[in-house]
Protein backbone atom coordinates (compact mmCIF):
# COMPACT_ATOMS: atom_id res chain seq x y z
CA UNK A 1 0.00 0.00 0.00
CA UNK A 2 1.43 3.27 -0.71
CA UNK A 3 1.80 6.32 1.36
CA UNK A 4 -0.81 8.37 -0.77
CA UNK A 5 -3.75 5.72 -0.68
CA UNK A 6 -2.42 5.32 2.71
CA UNK A 7 -3.08 8.78 3.60
CA UNK A 8 -6.54 8.46 2.18
CA UNK A 9 -7.82 5.59 4.33
CA UNK A 10 -6.89 7.78 7.51
CA UNK A 11 -8.39 11.00 6.44
CA UNK A 12 -11.93 9.29 5.20
CA UNK A 13 -12.22 7.21 8.44
CA UNK A 14 -11.18 10.82 10.30
CA UNK A 15 -13.89 12.13 8.51
CA UNK A 16 -16.47 9.40 9.43
CA UNK A 17 -15.58 9.69 13.09
CA UNK A 18 -15.56 13.45 12.70
CA UNK A 19 -19.22 13.35 10.76
CA UNK A 20 -20.49 10.62 13.39
CA UNK A 21 -19.69 12.22 16.59
CA UNK A 22 -21.12 15.54 15.37
CA UNK A 23 -24.26 13.64 14.30
CA UNK A 24 -24.53 12.51 17.94
CA UNK A 25 -27.42 14.45 20.36
CA UNK A 26 -25.82 17.02 22.66
CA UNK A 27 -25.00 15.51 26.45
CA UNK A 28 -27.42 15.30 28.61
CA UNK A 29 -27.56 18.06 31.55
CA UNK A 30 -25.77 16.27 34.58
CA UNK A 31 -28.41 16.85 37.29
CA UNK A 32 -32.25 17.35 36.56
CA UNK A 33 -34.63 18.60 39.00
CA UNK A 34 -38.09 17.73 38.57
CA UNK A 35 -40.04 20.61 40.29
CA UNK A 36 -43.91 20.33 41.13
CA UNK A 37 -46.25 22.55 41.95
CA UNK A 38 -50.66 22.29 41.97
CA UNK A 39 -52.08 24.47 39.98
CA UNK A 40 -51.86 25.45 36.11
CA UNK A 41 -48.48 26.29 34.36
CA UNK A 42 -49.72 29.79 33.29
CA UNK A 43 -49.97 30.63 37.28
CA UNK A 44 -48.06 32.16 39.58
CA UNK A 45 -45.90 28.88 40.60
CA UNK A 46 -45.44 28.21 36.47
CA UNK A 47 -44.01 31.72 36.03
CA UNK A 48 -41.92 31.44 39.47
CA UNK A 49 -40.81 28.39 38.05
CA UNK A 50 -40.04 29.05 34.62
CA UNK A 51 -37.73 32.45 35.73
CA UNK A 52 -35.75 29.77 37.71
CA UNK A 53 -35.18 27.34 35.05
CA UNK A 54 -34.20 29.79 32.62
CA UNK A 55 -31.75 31.66 35.67
CA UNK A 56 -30.36 28.31 36.64
CA UNK A 57 -29.84 26.58 33.58
CA UNK A 58 -28.22 29.49 31.94
CA UNK A 59 -26.03 30.13 34.86
CA UNK A 60 -25.01 25.94 34.37
CA UNK A 61 -24.58 25.77 30.90
CA UNK A 62 -26.97 23.31 31.04
CA UNK A 63 -25.69 21.39 33.62
CA UNK A 64 -28.28 21.28 35.46
CA UNK A 65 -31.90 20.90 33.58
CA UNK A 66 -35.23 21.62 35.26
CA UNK A 67 -38.51 20.06 34.29
CA UNK A 68 -41.67 21.96 35.46
CA UNK A 69 -43.95 19.57 36.66
CA UNK A 70 -47.84 21.36 37.20
CA UNK A 71 -50.90 20.30 38.17
CA UNK A 72 -50.20 17.67 41.08
CA UNK A 73 -47.90 15.74 38.45
CA UNK A 74 -45.12 14.54 41.03
CA UNK A 75 -47.26 14.72 44.37
CA UNK A 76 -50.05 17.37 45.41
CA UNK A 77 -49.31 20.45 47.91
CA UNK A 78 -50.62 18.85 50.38
CA UNK A 79 -48.00 15.55 50.73
CA UNK A 80 -45.12 17.70 48.68
CA UNK A 81 -43.06 18.25 51.85
CA UNK A 82 -43.62 14.67 53.18
CA UNK A 83 -41.94 13.82 49.84
CA UNK A 84 -39.27 16.02 49.93
CA UNK A 85 -38.23 15.17 53.18
CA UNK A 86 -38.19 11.42 52.36
CA UNK A 87 -36.12 11.96 48.67
CA UNK A 88 -39.05 10.84 45.90
CA UNK A 89 -39.53 14.32 45.07
CA UNK A 90 -36.67 16.95 44.12
CA UNK A 91 -38.06 20.24 44.54
CA UNK A 92 -41.78 22.16 44.97
CA UNK A 93 -43.54 25.20 45.51
CA UNK A 94 -45.47 24.75 48.87
CA UNK A 95 -48.04 27.73 49.94
CA UNK A 96 -46.83 28.67 53.54
CA UNK A 97 -49.71 27.29 54.97
CA UNK A 98 -49.37 24.39 53.90
CA UNK A 99 -45.83 23.59 55.36
CA UNK A 100 -47.45 24.41 58.52
CA UNK A 101 -48.36 21.02 59.71
CA UNK A 102 -44.96 19.69 58.87
CA UNK A 103 -42.79 22.39 60.44
CA UNK A 104 -44.99 24.56 62.72
CA UNK A 105 -43.05 27.87 62.88
CA UNK A 106 -44.09 28.55 59.67
CA UNK A 107 -47.23 29.67 61.03
CA UNK A 108 -46.11 32.59 61.83
CA UNK A 109 -46.02 34.10 58.44
CA UNK A 110 -49.82 33.02 58.00
CA UNK A 111 -50.96 34.78 61.44
CA UNK A 112 -53.58 37.22 60.57
CA UNK A 113 -52.09 41.15 59.58
CA UNK A 114 -48.89 39.86 60.77
CA UNK A 115 -47.66 42.28 58.05
CA UNK A 116 -48.52 45.74 58.55
CA UNK A 117 -47.03 46.82 54.76
CA UNK A 118 -45.50 44.92 51.70
CA UNK A 119 -42.23 47.18 52.57
CA UNK A 120 -42.26 45.61 56.01
CA UNK A 121 -42.48 41.38 54.51
CA UNK A 122 -39.71 42.21 52.20
CA UNK A 123 -37.56 43.54 55.27
CA UNK A 124 -38.34 40.43 57.10
CA UNK A 125 -38.39 37.28 54.28
CA UNK A 126 -35.31 39.14 52.95
CA UNK A 127 -33.48 40.04 55.78
CA UNK A 128 -31.93 38.00 59.49
CA UNK A 129 -35.42 36.76 60.45
CA UNK A 130 -35.89 35.16 56.86
CA UNK A 131 -32.48 34.05 56.67
CA UNK A 132 -33.28 32.39 60.39
CA UNK A 133 -36.54 30.78 59.29
CA UNK A 134 -34.38 29.26 56.13
CA UNK A 135 -31.77 27.87 58.68
CA UNK A 136 -34.14 26.01 61.27
CA UNK A 137 -36.61 24.72 58.66
CA UNK A 138 -33.05 22.99 57.08
CA UNK A 139 -31.78 21.84 60.43
CA UNK A 140 -34.93 20.59 61.47
CA UNK A 141 -36.76 19.15 58.30
CA UNK A 142 -33.90 18.66 55.90
CA UNK A 143 -35.81 20.32 53.26
CA UNK A 144 -34.57 23.47 51.73
CA UNK A 145 -36.27 26.94 51.30
CA UNK A 146 -34.37 28.45 48.32
CA UNK A 147 -36.80 31.61 48.21
CA UNK A 148 -39.90 32.74 50.06
CA UNK A 149 -40.66 34.28 46.27
CA UNK A 150 -43.21 36.93 45.80
CA UNK A 151 -46.08 37.34 48.20
CA UNK A 152 -49.95 37.86 47.23
CA UNK A 153 -52.79 39.41 49.81
CA UNK A 154 -55.29 36.57 50.02
CA UNK A 155 -58.13 37.86 48.60
CA UNK A 156 -61.74 36.56 50.18
CA UNK A 157 -64.54 35.54 47.59
CA UNK A 158 -68.48 33.87 48.12
CA UNK A 159 -71.33 32.83 46.33
CA UNK A 160 -73.72 34.19 48.69
CA UNK A 161 -73.53 38.18 49.29
CA UNK A 162 -71.41 40.76 49.31
CA UNK A 163 -68.96 41.85 52.45
CA UNK A 164 -68.84 45.00 53.82
CA UNK A 165 -68.74 44.66 57.83
CA UNK A 166 -67.39 41.47 59.90
CA UNK A 167 -70.90 40.79 60.67
CA UNK A 168 -71.47 39.91 56.87
CA UNK A 169 -69.05 37.04 57.48
CA UNK A 170 -71.82 35.34 59.56
CA UNK A 171 -72.58 31.72 59.07
CA UNK A 172 -70.90 31.82 55.80
CA UNK A 173 -69.15 28.15 54.59
CA UNK A 174 -65.69 29.09 54.01
CA UNK A 175 -63.22 26.91 52.83
CA UNK A 176 -60.15 27.13 54.36
CA UNK A 177 -56.77 24.98 54.10
CA UNK A 178 -56.42 22.31 56.85
CA UNK A 179 -53.99 25.19 58.95
CA UNK A 180 -55.20 25.32 62.92
CA UNK A 181 -53.97 29.36 62.05
CA UNK A 182 -56.68 30.21 59.04
CA UNK A 183 -59.29 27.87 60.96
CA UNK A 184 -59.63 29.83 63.83
CA UNK A 185 -59.23 33.55 62.17
CA UNK A 186 -62.40 32.65 60.27
CA UNK A 187 -63.96 31.59 63.01
CA UNK A 188 -62.91 34.46 64.79
CA UNK A 189 -64.48 36.65 61.97
CA UNK A 190 -68.20 34.84 62.33
CA UNK A 191 -67.99 32.22 59.47
CA UNK A 192 -67.50 28.33 59.64
CA UNK A 193 -64.45 27.46 58.23
CA UNK A 194 -64.48 23.85 56.24
CA UNK A 195 -60.77 22.77 56.22
CA UNK A 196 -60.15 20.81 52.70
CA UNK A 197 -57.08 19.91 50.81
CA UNK A 198 -56.74 22.19 47.46
CA UNK A 199 -57.08 19.37 45.28
CA UNK A 200 -60.61 18.95 46.87
CA UNK A 201 -61.24 22.91 46.68
CA UNK A 202 -62.26 23.73 42.98
CA UNK A 203 -65.14 20.67 43.15
CA UNK A 204 -66.48 21.86 46.33
CA UNK A 205 -66.99 25.70 45.15
CA UNK A 206 -68.32 24.63 42.29
CA UNK A 207 -71.04 22.53 44.12
CA UNK A 208 -71.63 24.60 46.68
CA UNK A 209 -70.47 22.09 48.98
CA UNK A 210 -68.76 25.31 50.77
CA UNK A 211 -69.60 28.68 50.25
CA UNK A 212 -66.75 30.49 49.50
CA UNK A 213 -62.46 31.01 49.78
CA UNK A 214 -59.54 32.83 49.40
CA UNK A 215 -56.42 32.91 47.53
CA UNK A 216 -53.65 35.02 46.12
CA UNK A 217 -55.45 37.71 43.86
CA UNK A 218 -53.70 36.28 40.98
CA UNK A 219 -55.08 32.53 41.73
CA UNK A 220 -58.84 33.68 41.37
CA UNK A 221 -58.46 34.71 37.94
CA UNK A 222 -56.20 31.64 37.03
CA UNK A 223 -58.19 29.02 38.58
CA UNK A 224 -61.26 30.74 36.88
CA UNK A 225 -63.08 31.06 40.42
CA UNK A 226 -64.83 33.98 39.14
CA UNK A 227 -66.91 31.54 36.60
CA UNK A 228 -69.00 30.94 39.97
CA UNK A 229 -68.04 33.36 42.94
CA UNK A 230 -69.76 36.15 41.93
CA UNK A 231 -68.94 38.27 45.71
CA UNK A 232 -65.05 39.53 45.88
CA UNK A 233 -63.81 41.13 48.99
CA UNK A 234 -60.43 42.57 49.76
CA UNK A 235 -59.24 42.13 53.34
CA UNK A 236 -55.71 41.50 52.53
CA UNK A 237 -56.20 39.41 55.68
CA UNK A 238 -53.40 36.95 55.01
CA UNK A 239 -50.40 37.08 53.25
CA UNK A 240 -50.33 34.27 50.44
CA UNK A 241 -46.58 33.48 50.04
CA UNK A 242 -45.47 30.76 47.22
CA UNK A 243 -41.97 29.70 48.33
CA UNK A 244 -39.76 27.61 46.96
CA UNK A 245 -38.85 24.19 48.22
CA UNK A 246 -35.88 21.39 47.44
CA UNK A 247 -35.55 18.26 49.07
CA UNK A 248 -31.89 17.78 50.74
CA UNK A 249 -31.30 14.59 48.65
CA UNK A 250 -31.79 16.71 45.27
CA UNK A 251 -29.05 19.20 47.16
CA UNK A 252 -26.59 16.39 48.01
CA UNK A 253 -26.47 15.27 44.54
CA UNK A 254 -24.99 18.73 43.36
CA UNK A 255 -21.37 19.95 43.40
CA UNK A 256 -20.76 23.17 45.31
CA UNK A 257 -20.44 25.51 42.72
CA UNK A 258 -23.99 23.99 41.38
CA UNK A 259 -25.69 23.95 44.86
CA UNK A 260 -24.52 28.09 44.90
CA UNK A 261 -25.96 28.86 41.76
CA UNK A 262 -29.78 26.99 42.48
CA UNK A 263 -29.23 29.08 45.23
CA UNK A 264 -28.37 32.24 43.63
CA UNK A 265 -30.94 31.57 40.85
CA UNK A 266 -34.25 30.86 43.35
CA UNK A 267 -32.94 33.67 44.49
CA UNK A 268 -32.73 35.85 41.70
CA UNK A 269 -36.26 34.26 40.49
CA UNK A 270 -38.16 35.27 43.25
CA UNK A 271 -37.11 38.96 43.65
CA UNK A 272 -37.65 39.22 39.61
CA UNK A 273 -41.23 37.72 39.85
CA UNK A 274 -41.87 39.98 43.00
CA UNK A 275 -41.37 43.26 40.90
CA UNK A 276 -43.76 42.19 38.28
CA UNK A 277 -46.33 41.11 40.88
CA UNK A 278 -46.65 44.16 42.83
CA UNK A 279 -47.96 46.26 40.14
CA UNK A 280 -50.69 43.67 38.91
CA UNK A 281 -52.90 42.88 41.99
CA UNK A 282 -55.17 46.22 41.05
CA UNK A 283 -54.99 44.94 37.51
CA UNK A 284 -56.27 42.08 38.69
CA UNK A 285 -58.66 42.78 41.07
CA UNK A 286 -60.50 45.30 38.18
CA UNK A 287 -60.24 42.51 36.11
CA UNK A 288 -61.94 40.44 38.25
CA UNK A 289 -64.56 43.13 38.74
CA UNK A 290 -65.25 43.99 35.35
CA UNK A 291 -64.67 41.36 32.69
CA UNK A 292 -64.62 38.78 35.09
CA UNK A 293 -68.26 39.69 36.67
CA UNK A 294 -67.76 39.96 40.58
CA UNK A 295 -69.09 42.46 42.63
CA UNK A 296 -66.00 43.67 44.66
CA UNK A 297 -66.27 45.48 48.44
CA UNK A 298 -63.97 46.87 50.31
CA UNK A 299 -65.06 46.72 53.94
CA UNK A 300 -63.62 48.54 56.94
CA UNK A 301 -60.96 46.63 58.40
CA UNK A 302 -60.97 47.74 61.93
CA UNK A 303 -63.42 44.66 63.81
CA UNK A 304 -61.14 41.98 61.43
CA UNK A 305 -57.58 43.45 62.71
CA UNK A 306 -59.07 43.82 66.02
CA UNK A 307 -59.99 39.90 66.54
CA UNK A 308 -56.50 39.18 64.54
CA UNK A 309 -54.06 41.06 67.27
CA UNK A 310 -55.80 39.05 69.76
CA UNK A 311 -55.03 35.72 67.62
CA UNK A 312 -51.47 36.69 67.21
CA UNK A 313 -50.67 36.36 70.88
CA UNK A 314 -52.90 33.59 71.56
CA UNK A 315 -51.06 31.82 69.28
CA UNK A 316 -47.70 32.80 69.86
CA UNK A 317 -48.83 31.86 73.82
CA UNK A 318 -50.19 29.13 72.71
CA UNK A 319 -47.16 27.69 69.97
CA UNK A 320 -44.27 28.46 73.20
CA UNK A 321 -41.46 30.94 73.24
CA UNK A 322 -39.57 30.07 70.07
CA UNK A 323 -42.96 30.78 68.16
CA UNK A 324 -43.02 34.54 70.86
CA UNK A 325 -39.30 34.86 69.98
CA UNK A 326 -40.28 34.57 66.23
CA UNK A 327 -43.16 36.96 65.94
CA UNK A 328 -41.52 39.60 68.14
CA UNK A 329 -38.55 39.26 65.38
CA UNK A 330 -41.32 39.84 63.19
CA UNK A 331 -42.70 42.78 64.75
CA UNK A 332 -39.35 44.54 65.27
CA UNK A 333 -38.77 44.58 61.34
CA UNK A 334 -42.31 46.78 61.32
CA UNK A 335 -39.97 49.73 63.24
Amino acid sequence: MNKRHLFKLVSSAALSVGLTVSALPALAADVTMNLGFGAPEASIYGRFGNIFKEKLEAASGGAIEVKLRCCNQISSEDEAFKAMQLGTVDGFFITANNVSPHWPLMDVTVLPYIFTDTEHLQRVVDGPVGQLMKDKLQAETSVHLLSFGPALYRDFYNSVRPVNSMADMDGLKIRVPKNEVMIATFEAFGAQPVPLAWSETPTALQTGTVDGGDNGTSFIRDMKFYEFEPHLVILEHFVSMAPLFASDAFMKRLSDEHRAMVLEAADAAGKELRVQVQNETDEIRTWLSTEGGMAMTTPDKADFIRVSQGLQIEFAEKRGAEFVDLVAKIQEAAK
